[in-house]
């Protein structure tokens, strides 16, 4: 008997759970038709009927009912296509889509605001930054990206982070090859007068990552060899013969960093201007017949021995030029820095 009053209590439960549900659809769904009825006689007020559609959306959003919000909004912007709110409500729609994770379809309702209607401010926003913000989240083309990014840039400088955006559209320019207009935008950004202070997610260290690309392009570049065995050789010949003038001449003269291991080389204090020859007279300086087994096609390291009596131990850092502006440069080596100690 107990345990069928349980069943009993427990189908109780249920059913006024059910009928408390089917009251609040039905309550919705009434409310709706309210609205809906509202909304035909003021459809020609724009404010009023900017409430009531606001509403009616609140409501397919409670039933999480993305399609039938999708339908509502494109449905009354294809029928008032005189409303002064019909970018907004694309811009409802576009939104919805992301949540449906349909971002191809957000980035068509995004774009075709921006290019078919007027600027809008809602709720103190404006409706194209909110746009092109989004477009670069979701677009998969560098020229689109960049397309957005001047938009930015050129209409709205007081609502954005200029310095950030020219960081980020370099990048871009990067990704399809377009060296010439991303130098141009680096130059740019590192004009801006927080570049150097400036923090941005997802691009560690933004400021070194230009100014290093500006120094090199700007710089002879008369250290690079052809050739990984003929920087190897070059250099290896010069500590043989104590000619601290031609390491002093085989290093690279940007960029040249001189750190221990555990150092980043974007640290202050790893980039490094000094003379061979402060290091090599009176020691007896060495070298390993063939290179470190961690070297790769990209990236080299030579052990030497002897520098020093407070740290006997320095790797040589070749390293092949990353430089498709330049052809001639790009792919050949240099010597780019020291590693201090025995590796980690």
């Amino acid at each position: 008997m107990l345990h069928l009053n349980k069943i009993t209590f427990f189908a109780f439960c249920v059913y006024i759970l059910f009928a408390f549900s089917c009251t609040q659809e039905s309550t919705i769904s009434k409310n709706q038709k309210e609205l809906f009825n509202i909304l035909e006689k003021e459809k020609s007020n724009p404010q009023t009927s900017f409430s009531i559609i606001n509403q009616i959306a609140d409501s397919y959003r409670y039933q999480n009912d993305n399609k039938s919000l999708i339908l509502f909004l494109t449905d009354f912007v294809e029928k008032n296509p005189e409303n002064p709110y019909n970018s907004y409500w694309l811009l409802l729609t576009a939104y919805t889509y992301i949540q449906e994770n349909a971002n191809s379809v957000a980035e068509y309702y995004f774009d075709r605001i921006i290019q078919n209607y007027d600027d809008l401010i809602v709720k103190g926003k404006s409706v194209h930054v909110l746009c092109l913000q989004n477009l670069i989240q979701i677009s998969t083309s560098s020229d689109n990206r960049i397309y957005y990014f001047n938009q930015l840039i050129t209409r709205f400088p007081d609502e954005v982070n200029i310095t950030e955006l020219y960081m980020r559209q370099a990048i871009e320019y990067e990704k399809i090859g377009d060296w010439e207009q991303a130098l141009n935008t680096y130059s740019l950004f590192l004009e801006r007068p927080d570049a150097t202070t400036i923090q941005i997610a997802g691009i560690p260290d933004a400021y070194n990552r230009a100014r290093k690309l500006i120094d090199f392009n700007n710089s002879p570049k008369d250290w690079t060899f052809e050739s990984l065995e003929a920087l190897e050789k070059a250099v290896k010949n010069a500590i043989a013969r104590y000619s601290s003038t031609l390491l002093d001449k085989y290093r690279s003269k940007v960029n040249f960093f001189a750190m221990s291991w555990k150092q980043e080389e974007t640290d202050t204090n790893s980039q490094k201007i000094f003379s061979m020859k402060d290091y090599m007279r009176g020691n007896r300086i060495r070298y390993t017949a063939k290179l470190d087994e961690s070297s790769n096609p990209n990236e080299a390291y030579l052990r030497t021995t002897g520098w020093s009596q407070y740290i006997n131990v320095w790797y040589l850092y070749f390293r092949k030029v990353n430089f498709p502006l330049d052809p001639e440069i790009h792919g050949r080596w240099e010597w780019a820095g020291i590693y201090f100690g025995e590796k980690l």
